[in-house]
């Protein structure tokens, strides 16, 4: 798959370029989310003193060893085609636009990108790192350094994941503007981040390494996490529908008339479907929440409606009036896919699959809500 993803990018690059582009972009943020999702999650459960999550915290761990190469995927994309970004060449001359011409500059645009870029992957590698050295070492002062280091994570995510929303998929349109595009964007980043972590780790309890580890309990608390997070996603969806609808703003409404005219508006339905009607319907139901079955097929709908979601954000500003979706779109996501579960399972098989010395482990083990 990951092999298919690069003749294909290689060839669409000669053949669609502009379209080639916009999906790469796309691909990169697609992984780069379920890093940070898989990260941000095993911090907050460092941060917040949970131990229910310990016996499968190496799942979601595995999964932040593919943000360096959706980092290195983004940067390629911003240094060597620019023009994805219709702000490089020109920008308003209204007076008003005084602020996005000062921030969108180039060079500080690069510069903020490798700076959140590394950020990230700095922290990540610390925590896992650490989470390591604990299993390995059997000495608790990993523990408390990983607490203090993921609650700091947690502050420098929550300001620069913000500002990586607003540089790298809301200035695709520059003469629009939401002031809650990143906490929607963070919405629907822990939403996929969740589907995959139960996937993932489904799979393991199906395939052996997670047997005996994985019960219904942390099921449960998984799926009850993908269902506040989906409704979540859709409290932030329609308060940003609904503000901009309710102004009638041309500035504001233009990306969403864009997205609902013609054949959009499907997808745009589409979108509202799969990343909250679904998950909604199904896991409102407490044996849903603790059947496997049922909770890998919400889990794969999440994943395509976050996929929905970016594409909606990113692709109407360059196909026009008509969705666009064929081989160069198929073949990037396989690549993308591909890559993602090598990256997971190696990083999967660079230490025990469940951290048995770490203090919390019993308390995982027992857990019982």
């Amino acid at each position: 798959m990951t092999l298919a993803g690069a003749v294909t990018a290689a060839a669409g690059l000669l053949l669609a370029p502009q379209r080639t582009w916009a999906n790469l972009l796309l691909a990169c943020l697609f992984l780069l989310g379920l890093g940070l999702a898989g990260i941000f999650f095993v911090a907050l459960q460092y941060a917040t003193g949970a131990g229910w999550s310990v016996a499968f915290r190496r799942v979601p761990e595995a999964m932040s060893a593919v943000l360096p190469y959706g980092a290195a995927g983004l940067l390629l994309v911003l240094l060597l085609r620019p023009s994805l970004y219709s702000w490089t060449e020109s920008l308003p001359g209204d007076p008003a636009f005084w602020f996005k011409r000062l921030w969108l500059n180039y060079p500080f645009f690069l510069l903020r990108s490798a700076v959140y870029l590394g950020l990230w992957i700095l922290f990540s590698r610390r925590i896992v790192g650490l989470s390591r050295r604990q299993d390995r070492d059997n000495d608790v002062r990993f523990t408390r350094s990983n607490i203090r280091l993921s609650v700091l994570f947690i502050v420098v995510f929550a300001f620069t994941c913000w500002l990586a929303s607003f540089d790298w998929i809301m200035s695709l349109e520059p003469e629009w503007y939401s002031t809650i595009f990143g906490v929607y964007n963070f919405a629907g980043l822990f939403s996929s981040g969740l589907a995959m972590i139960l996937v993932l780790a489904i799979t393991l309890e199906r395939a052996g390494p997670l047997r005996g580890y994985l019960t219904a309990d942390h099921l449960h608390d998984l799926g009850k996490l993908l269902f506040a997070f989906s409704t979540f996603w859709m409290y932030i969806w329609f308060s940003q529908y609904m503000l901009i609808w309710y102004a009638n703003i041309p500035e504001e409404t233009n990306y969403f008339v864009r997205r609902l005219n013609g054949f959009w508006e499907p997808v745009f339905i589409l979108n509202f479907l799969l990343n909250w009607a679904a998950p909604f319907a199904v896991l409102l139901h407490v044996p849903a929440k603790r059947s496997p079955g049922m909770l890998l097929k919400i889990a794969w709908t999440v994943l395509v409606g976050r996929w929905v979601d970016l594409y909606l954000m990113i692709l109407p500003t360059f196909a026009g009036k008509l969705p666009v979706f064929g081989i160069w779109e198929v073949g990037i996501i396989a690549g993308a896919a591909g890559l993602f579960f090598l990256v997971v399972l190696r990083a999967l098989g660079q230490a025990e699959i469940v951290p048995g010395n770490d203090p919390f482990l019993e308390e995982s083990l027992h857990y019982h809500n």
